[in-house]
């Protein structure tokens, strides 16, 4: 049996090779964008495609759909619009397109928005937006590797969400926009909804430049930000050390403000390639020393994406009509 997941994130999209021995690999967005690879041929260089029983896979914010649906039932790709803050910008457009006209049998999972059903009433009268896929993907790693069943999964990378799971349902989530900054992304504040109403930058501009490269004063392209700020913060730039425990606070403050509404807590897991990250800087046990008075604290690799998509092909494959709340179609 063999079971493939994708992750569709910011600085490109991953893939597991759920075997006895799991393959991972990325491919850049840049590259994807560019036409320069092609990810069905980077699959197929690691596993045979025609062996592949089910492939399940993210693609943008996901909020077109609250269902896992198979590839050739989705209209628009399972989203709403491409325009906007956290906008698409071509990479993923291309690696969707591919799967789908390639025949692999392909299920497409859901973001958390105001139509999941399985979400709070409350976070979906709050946030028309809550997390995108992957963060379904995430949590059902989480939820398979730790066995809570009631749990706060922040993934931290590129833009931070913090997931609330309840009883083995996701129940609620803060999304990048309306909490925690990551490297990239984070909330907009008061100064950028002035600029946005004053034409002077559009919002996905200003949404996309409130993450820690606000604080570090770093403007470069997505791949190379992390490294940016993490070779200043060694340097001992003050900038840069700020931008870190900026965003390592407001990381601490969204985790425990949704503790708050939680009845109870078995554990927090900790992933992304920030959320995980013990070298060079040990920002795992900065996030860590905060919050383990609520549960313990646990760590799962940046790969958890992917691997939750390829857990989810395979629990799909074998007839289960429910993932962590969110129905199988």
């Amino acid at each position: 049996m063999v079971f493939v997941g994708m992750d569709h994130g910011t600085t490109g999209v991953s893939f597991t090779i759920l075997e006895e021995e799991p393959v991972h690999f990325k491919i850049g967005r840049e590259e994807l964008s560019s036409g320069e690879v092609s990810a069905l041929e980077e699959l197929s260089k690691r596993v045979d495609i025609g062996s592949i029983d089910l492939m399940a896979i993210t693609y943008a914010m996901g909020d077109g759909i609250n269902e896992i649906i198979p590839i050739e039932n989705v209209k628009n790709r399972g989203i709403i619009s491409i325009g906007g803050a956290g906008k698409v910008t071509g990479g993923g457009t291309s690696v969707y397109d591919e799967i789908k006209n390639s025949g692999v049998p392909t299920v497409l999972i859901p973001g958390l928005h105001r139509n999941t059903p399985c979400l709070d009433e409350r976070f979906r009268a709050a946030y028309s937006h809550a997390a995108s896929p992957e963060k379904v993907s995430i949590s059902y790693n989480a939820y398979l590797e730790t066995g809570f069943r009631n749990m706060i999964v922040a993934d931290i990378s590129s833009n931070s969400v913090s997931i609330l799971v309840e009883d083995g349902t996701i129940k609620g989530a803060m999304d990048a926009c309306v909490g925690a900054m990551g490297i990239i992304h984070g909330p907009l504040d008061l100064e950028m909804i002035r600029d946005i109403d004053d034409g002077e930058k559009t919002a996905n501009e200003c949404f996309s430049r409130a993450g820690a490269v606000k604080v570090a004063g770093v403007d470069t392209k997505v791949a190379s930000a992390k490294e940016a700020i993490i070779r200043k913060y060694l340097e001992g730039q003050r900038e840069a050390e700020l931008a870190i425990e900026t965003m390592v606070m407001t990381i601490i403050m969204e985790i425990w403000g949704l503790r708050g509404i939680a009845d109870k807590i078995e554990g927090i897991v900790l992933t992304g390639s920030i959320g995980s990250m013990q070298e060079p800087i040990n920002i795992f046990q900065m996030i860590k020393e905060g919050v383990e008075d609520i549960a313990p604290v646990l760590i799962l690799p940046p790969t958890s994406g992917s691997v939750g998509s390829a857990q989810i092909a395979k629990a799909v494959f074998e007839g289960e009509k429910d993932i962590l709340g969110i129905k199988v179609l």
